[in-house]
Protein backbone atom coordinates (compact mmCIF):
# COMPACT_ATOMS: atom_id res chain seq x y z
CA UNK A 1 0.00 0.00 0.00
CA UNK A 2 1.22 3.77 -0.94
CA UNK A 3 2.41 5.56 1.74
CA UNK A 4 0.03 8.35 1.05
CA UNK A 5 -2.78 5.39 0.87
CA UNK A 6 -1.63 4.64 4.49
CA UNK A 7 -2.06 8.06 5.95
CA UNK A 8 -5.54 8.77 4.12
CA UNK A 9 -7.01 5.00 4.89
CA UNK A 10 -5.24 3.61 7.83
CA UNK A 11 -6.94 5.61 10.68
CA UNK A 12 -10.07 4.53 9.27
CA UNK A 13 -9.64 1.28 10.19
CA UNK A 14 -7.63 2.22 13.32
CA UNK A 15 -10.24 4.30 14.95
CA UNK A 16 -13.01 1.08 13.89
CA UNK A 17 -10.30 -1.30 16.19
CA UNK A 18 -9.97 1.73 18.52
CA UNK A 19 -13.69 1.56 19.07
CA UNK A 20 -14.80 -2.10 19.01
CA UNK A 21 -11.99 -2.80 21.74
CA UNK A 22 -13.43 0.52 23.88
CA UNK A 23 -16.43 -1.26 23.56
CA UNK A 24 -15.42 -4.45 24.75
CA UNK A 25 -13.72 -3.60 27.20
CA UNK A 26 -16.25 -1.04 28.53
CA UNK A 27 -19.28 -2.91 28.22
CA UNK A 28 -19.70 -4.03 31.58
CA UNK A 29 -18.70 -0.57 32.89
CA UNK A 30 -20.87 2.07 34.75
CA UNK A 31 -20.69 4.15 31.27
CA UNK A 32 -23.49 2.83 29.80
CA UNK A 33 -26.61 4.17 27.63
CA UNK A 34 -26.46 5.94 24.89
CA UNK A 35 -22.45 6.36 24.95
CA UNK A 36 -21.55 2.78 24.82
CA UNK A 37 -24.12 2.24 22.08
CA UNK A 38 -22.87 4.67 19.77
CA UNK A 39 -19.63 3.32 20.78
CA UNK A 40 -20.42 -0.18 19.50
CA UNK A 41 -22.33 1.34 16.56
CA UNK A 42 -18.83 3.10 15.40
CA UNK A 43 -16.68 -0.10 15.04
CA UNK A 44 -18.20 -1.25 11.95
CA UNK A 45 -19.99 2.27 11.05
CA UNK A 46 -16.17 3.13 10.53
CA UNK A 47 -15.31 0.43 8.48
CA UNK A 48 -18.02 1.29 6.10
CA UNK A 49 -16.56 4.95 5.38
CA UNK A 50 -13.04 2.74 5.06
CA UNK A 51 -14.80 1.04 2.30
CA UNK A 52 -16.33 4.52 0.46
CA UNK A 53 -12.87 6.17 0.98
CA UNK A 54 -11.21 2.99 -0.50
CA UNK A 55 -12.67 2.80 -3.33
CA UNK A 56 -15.32 4.52 -5.98
CA UNK A 57 -16.87 1.40 -7.36
CA UNK A 58 -20.50 0.29 -7.08
CA UNK A 59 -19.49 -3.22 -4.95
CA UNK A 60 -17.36 -0.72 -2.56
CA UNK A 61 -20.49 1.18 -2.11
CA UNK A 62 -22.74 -1.82 -1.47
CA UNK A 63 -20.33 -2.86 0.79
CA UNK A 64 -20.45 0.02 2.90
CA UNK A 65 -24.28 -0.36 2.52
CA UNK A 66 -24.06 -3.61 4.11
CA UNK A 67 -21.64 -2.61 7.48
CA UNK A 68 -23.60 0.80 7.82
CA UNK A 69 -26.72 -1.46 7.71
CA UNK A 70 -25.18 -4.17 10.28
CA UNK A 71 -23.45 -0.65 12.57
CA UNK A 72 -26.98 0.54 12.94
CA UNK A 73 -28.14 -2.92 13.13
CA UNK A 74 -25.28 -3.12 16.49
CA UNK A 75 -27.27 0.01 18.10
CA UNK A 76 -30.70 -1.11 17.44
CA UNK A 77 -30.51 -4.52 19.12
CA UNK A 78 -29.63 -2.97 22.42
CA UNK A 79 -32.88 -1.23 22.05
CA UNK A 80 -35.08 -3.79 20.65
CA UNK A 81 -34.33 -7.59 19.32
CA UNK A 82 -36.49 -7.26 16.63
CA UNK A 83 -35.36 -4.28 15.30
CA UNK A 84 -31.81 -5.20 15.70
CA UNK A 85 -32.30 -8.09 13.78
CA UNK A 86 -34.71 -6.34 10.96
CA UNK A 87 -31.66 -4.49 10.50
CA UNK A 88 -29.19 -7.05 10.52
CA UNK A 89 -31.49 -8.97 8.14
CA UNK A 90 -31.31 -6.02 5.59
CA UNK A 91 -27.74 -5.84 5.79
CA UNK A 92 -27.38 -9.77 5.10
CA UNK A 93 -29.48 -9.03 1.93
CA UNK A 94 -27.40 -6.59 0.62
CA UNK A 95 -24.26 -8.32 1.34
CA UNK A 96 -25.61 -11.26 -0.39
CA UNK A 97 -26.50 -9.24 -4.04
CA UNK A 98 -23.20 -8.09 -3.36
CA UNK A 99 -21.76 -11.39 -3.60
CA UNK A 100 -23.68 -12.74 -6.41
CA UNK A 101 -22.53 -9.81 -8.93
CA UNK A 102 -19.05 -11.39 -7.80
CA UNK A 103 -19.28 -14.62 -8.12
CA UNK A 104 -16.58 -16.78 -8.64
CA UNK A 105 -16.00 -18.20 -12.09
CA UNK A 106 -15.77 -22.03 -11.72
CA UNK A 107 -15.61 -23.18 -7.82
CA UNK A 108 -14.52 -26.40 -7.11
CA UNK A 109 -16.71 -29.35 -5.68
CA UNK A 110 -15.49 -28.83 -2.22
CA UNK A 111 -16.44 -24.78 -2.24
CA UNK A 112 -19.73 -25.87 -3.81
CA UNK A 113 -20.24 -28.24 -1.15
CA UNK A 114 -19.11 -26.06 1.63
CA UNK A 115 -21.61 -23.65 0.48
CA UNK A 116 -24.23 -25.61 0.55
CA UNK A 117 -23.59 -26.60 4.22
CA UNK A 118 -23.43 -22.76 4.89
CA UNK A 119 -26.76 -22.38 3.79
CA UNK A 120 -28.60 -25.40 4.81
CA UNK A 121 -26.46 -26.10 8.33
CA UNK A 122 -26.74 -22.45 9.72
CA UNK A 123 -30.53 -22.04 9.86
CA UNK A 124 -30.79 -25.42 10.99
CA UNK A 125 -28.59 -25.24 13.98
CA UNK A 126 -30.38 -21.95 15.01
CA UNK A 127 -33.14 -23.50 15.15
CA UNK A 128 -31.96 -26.15 17.23
CA UNK A 129 -30.00 -23.80 19.49
CA UNK A 130 -33.13 -21.08 20.35
CA UNK A 131 -36.20 -23.51 19.31
CA UNK A 132 -37.36 -20.47 17.67
CA UNK A 133 -38.71 -20.34 14.20
CA UNK A 134 -38.54 -16.78 13.86
CA UNK A 135 -34.30 -17.07 14.53
CA UNK A 136 -34.45 -20.27 12.05
CA UNK A 137 -36.12 -17.41 9.49
CA UNK A 138 -33.68 -15.05 9.89
CA UNK A 139 -31.26 -17.56 9.84
CA UNK A 140 -32.19 -18.22 6.25
CA UNK A 141 -30.44 -14.87 4.93
CA UNK A 142 -27.70 -15.28 7.40
CA UNK A 143 -26.44 -18.56 5.92
CA UNK A 144 -27.18 -17.69 2.74
CA UNK A 145 -24.97 -14.88 2.93
CA UNK A 146 -22.25 -16.73 4.28
CA UNK A 147 -22.92 -19.74 1.29
CA UNK A 148 -22.80 -16.78 -1.43
CA UNK A 149 -19.53 -15.10 0.08
CA UNK A 150 -17.96 -18.63 0.09
CA UNK A 151 -19.00 -18.82 -3.83
CA UNK A 152 -17.97 -14.96 -3.88
CA UNK A 153 -14.29 -14.07 -5.79
CA UNK A 154 -14.03 -12.59 -2.60
CA UNK A 155 -10.56 -14.18 -0.90
CA UNK A 156 -11.87 -17.22 1.46
CA UNK A 157 -9.54 -16.80 3.94
CA UNK A 158 -10.47 -13.09 4.56
CA UNK A 159 -14.34 -12.59 3.29
CA UNK A 160 -15.75 -16.49 3.53
CA UNK A 161 -14.15 -16.84 6.71
CA UNK A 162 -15.27 -13.11 8.02
CA UNK A 163 -18.71 -14.64 7.40
CA UNK A 164 -18.18 -18.13 9.08
CA UNK A 165 -17.24 -15.66 11.81
CA UNK A 166 -20.49 -13.63 11.64
CA UNK A 167 -22.26 -17.34 11.33
CA UNK A 168 -20.63 -17.98 14.85
CA UNK A 169 -21.50 -15.10 16.92
CA UNK A 170 -24.94 -15.29 16.13
CA UNK A 171 -25.16 -18.83 17.09
CA UNK A 172 -23.85 -18.02 19.90
CA UNK A 173 -26.83 -15.38 20.81
CA UNK A 174 -29.13 -17.94 19.70
CA UNK A 175 -27.84 -20.01 22.08
CA UNK A 176 -28.91 -18.04 25.05
CA UNK A 177 -32.44 -18.73 23.75
CA UNK A 178 -32.39 -22.02 24.29
CA UNK A 179 -31.45 -25.00 26.77
CA UNK A 180 -27.85 -23.44 26.55
CA UNK A 181 -28.83 -19.93 28.69
CA UNK A 182 -26.78 -17.42 30.21
CA UNK A 183 -23.18 -18.76 29.39
CA UNK A 184 -20.02 -16.63 30.48
CA UNK A 185 -18.14 -18.25 27.92
CA UNK A 186 -20.10 -17.48 25.00
CA UNK A 187 -20.97 -13.93 26.33
CA UNK A 188 -17.40 -12.94 25.86
CA UNK A 189 -16.92 -14.22 22.57
CA UNK A 190 -19.87 -12.87 20.72
CA UNK A 191 -18.58 -9.34 19.85
CA UNK A 192 -15.15 -10.45 19.19
CA UNK A 193 -16.54 -12.96 16.56
CA UNK A 194 -18.72 -10.43 14.85
CA UNK A 195 -16.40 -7.44 14.73
CA UNK A 196 -13.37 -9.99 13.77
CA UNK A 197 -15.47 -11.50 11.14
CA UNK A 198 -16.91 -7.54 10.09
CA UNK A 199 -13.28 -6.25 9.88
CA UNK A 200 -12.38 -9.32 7.80
CA UNK A 201 -14.69 -9.09 5.17
CA UNK A 202 -14.25 -5.20 4.56
CA UNK A 203 -11.17 -5.26 3.77
CA UNK A 204 -10.91 -8.55 2.05
CA UNK A 205 -13.47 -7.36 -0.30
CA UNK A 206 -11.72 -4.13 -0.50
CA UNK A 207 -8.63 -5.82 -1.11
CA UNK A 208 -9.66 -7.99 -4.18
CA UNK A 209 -11.30 -4.27 -5.92
CA UNK A 210 -8.08 -2.45 -5.38
CA UNK A 211 -6.12 -5.51 -6.88
CA UNK A 212 -8.32 -6.70 -9.73
CA UNK A 213 -8.04 -4.55 -12.85
CA UNK A 214 -11.81 -5.00 -13.83
CA UNK A 215 -12.10 -3.42 -11.06
CA UNK A 216 -11.78 0.85 -12.11
CA UNK A 217 -12.21 3.55 -10.06
CA UNK A 218 -15.31 5.60 -10.43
Amino acid sequence: MPRRALIEHRPWLLASIASATAFYVLSDSEIGGVQLMLLKGAGVALLAIYALRRHGSTDARLLATALAVAALGDVAIEVSMIAGGAAFLAAHLVAIALYLRNRRAAPGASQKLAAAALLIATPLISFLLSGDWGVAAYSLALGAMASTAWLSRFSRYRVGAGAVLFVASDWLIFSRFGFVGENAVADWLVWPLYYAGQFLIATGVIQTLRHDPRDAQV
